[in-house]
């Protein structure tokens, strides 16, 4: 029978995708391993390559097009099988036949994501251990070439918007049962079983612009910009944000430093930012209370801080992940994030890369900004937002002496960061930055 291909869901957060490229026609063979097309989503641009074998019958969704994650894009005909002509599958269905790799080839319209902090409509917070499952289980069935589950929990993960994909099976075999999506609705996950927006959320109608048409370009925006609109828009209205600024000393790790990278004789070199992270990790190990994520049902305390670093791309920004920062070093820390940035411009970030963060870093301080306050990236409890080191007049033992200085602005959920647990992480970092040598122990 024919084989029906649907828009796989290939980022946690996706649930539209863009069709950038086929790169098979009508009538073409397929074999397996090749790449039938490239994907453009709120992250990346993926290629995604052929599982099932035998002929391209039709394609139903044409580049440029965005289609909703489930919904048929293309139809495969088996080997010497004879497809009608009029042939067309269901609207949706939840049944991956493809694998996806991320790609380096950014096509001219900017690609991502995240987080970064960016995304589409998001779910309600769940853990970093949950999301990694569950997109565990998106390429396991992928691989499966068809989802095995009953005809109830179809339609009840229809109802409830849930990816079908996404779910692991506890039925024979690996079956999707009634009690499988019922146990996902109750975590509060939503991933992308059909398009949703709560109404107050949706986008304000939009009429002409009031300006001359010759005074302005019009720049379609990319999947990962509306992504970013999208989250960080209900992040906001959504997430209790409240501020707690403080300045920390830096002349201490700013002599240590520079002694390291003297020292290292070219071995390594590490950032003002490098040392920031570490401090941040040892701290949350300090005050586990602030590496916390928020959920209706639970509040979920984080036992390992998995620090997410905002990073410039070209159109937006994402936030790679360094995972088990308490356990690095500042060099192993100073080298992945270096490898993580490059692998983000590039566009070559995997999944598990940008996901199943507990704490974000955004640092401006290289732009001369001085201080800013920045977005909770749920289901994240908490933002640090770093400004530039400068040189102030500061009172020190009723004189009045230069000091290099820093503003530190925490962006807390208060549903799960009080003022007092923030104020005491805070202090936390404050120790580590301004005795740096506890960074390297």
């Amino acid at each position: 029978m024919p084989i029906d291909v649907f828009m796989t869901q290939l980022s946690p957060t996706m649930t539209e995708g863009k069709i950038a490229r086929w790169l098979k026609k009508e009538g073409d063979e397929l074999v397996s391993g090749e790449v039938l097309v490239e994907i453009e989503t709120d992250k990346a641009t993926m290629e995604v390559e052929v599982i099932e074998e035998g002929t391209l019958h039709k394609i139903i969704a044409a580049e440029g097009s965005l289609i909703p994650v489930g919904t048929a894009i293309a139809v495969i005909a088996e080997d010497d099988e004879e497809v009608p002509a009029d042939y067309m599958p269901e609207t949706t269905g939840e049944e991956p036949v493809l694998e996806t790799t991320a790609t380096a080839d950014i096509p001219a319209s900017p690609t991502p994501v995240a987080q970064a902090i960016a995304a589409t409509p998001a779910p309600d917070p769940v853990t970093a251990q949950t999301i990694e499952v569950d997109m565990a289980a998106v390429v396991r069935a992928a691989n499966d070439k068809r989802i095995k589950a009953s005809p109830l929990a179809r339609r009840l993960a229809k109802q409830k918007g849930i990816n079908i994909a996404a779910i692991t099976g506890t039925g024979p075999k690996g079956r999707i049962v009634k009690a499988d999506i019922e146990k996902a609705s109750k975590r509060g996950i939503n991933l992308g079983g059909q398009s949703f927006t709560p109404t107050a959320l949706r986008p304000l109608p939009t009429g002409p612009m009031p300006y001359h048409a010759d005074e302005y370009d019009a720049i379609e925006n990319s999947m990962m910009r509306k992504a970013i609109s999208r989250r960080l828009t209900e992040s906001k209205q959504q997430v209790p944000h409240f501020y707690l600024s403080m300045d920390v000393q830096m002349d201490r790790l700013m002599d240590l430093r520079a002694q390291l990278n003297e020292s290292a004789d070219g071995a390594f070199k590490l950032s003002v930012n490098d040392f920031v992270v570490k401090a941040v990790a040892k701290a949350l190990v300090d005050v586990p209370a602030a590496n916390a994520s928020w959920t209706d049902s639970h509040t979920y305390q984080h036992k390992h801080a998995h620090i997410s670093i905002a990073v410039a791309i070209e159109g937006g920004l994402i936030t790679p992940v360094v995972r088990f920062s308490e356990q690095k070093s500042i060099v192993e820390i100073s080298n992945e994030i270096k490898e993580l940035a490059g692998k983000a411009r590039e566009g070559a970030l995997k999944p598990e890369e940008y996901t199943g963060g507990t704490f974000s870093i955004s640092n401006l301080g290289m732009y001369g900004i001085k201080q800013f306050q920045a977005i909770v990236n749920p289901p994240e409890g908490a933002i640090l937002a770093v400004g530039g080191t400068d040189e102030r007049a500061v009172a020190e033992n009723g004189q009045v002496v230069v000091k290099k200085m820093m503003t530190l602005t925490l962006s807390c959920d208060h549903r799960v960061v009080d003022g007092a647990v923030g104020a005491e992480y805070l202090n936390a970092l404050k120790k580590h930055i301004e005795c740096p040598a506890s960074v390297l122990i």
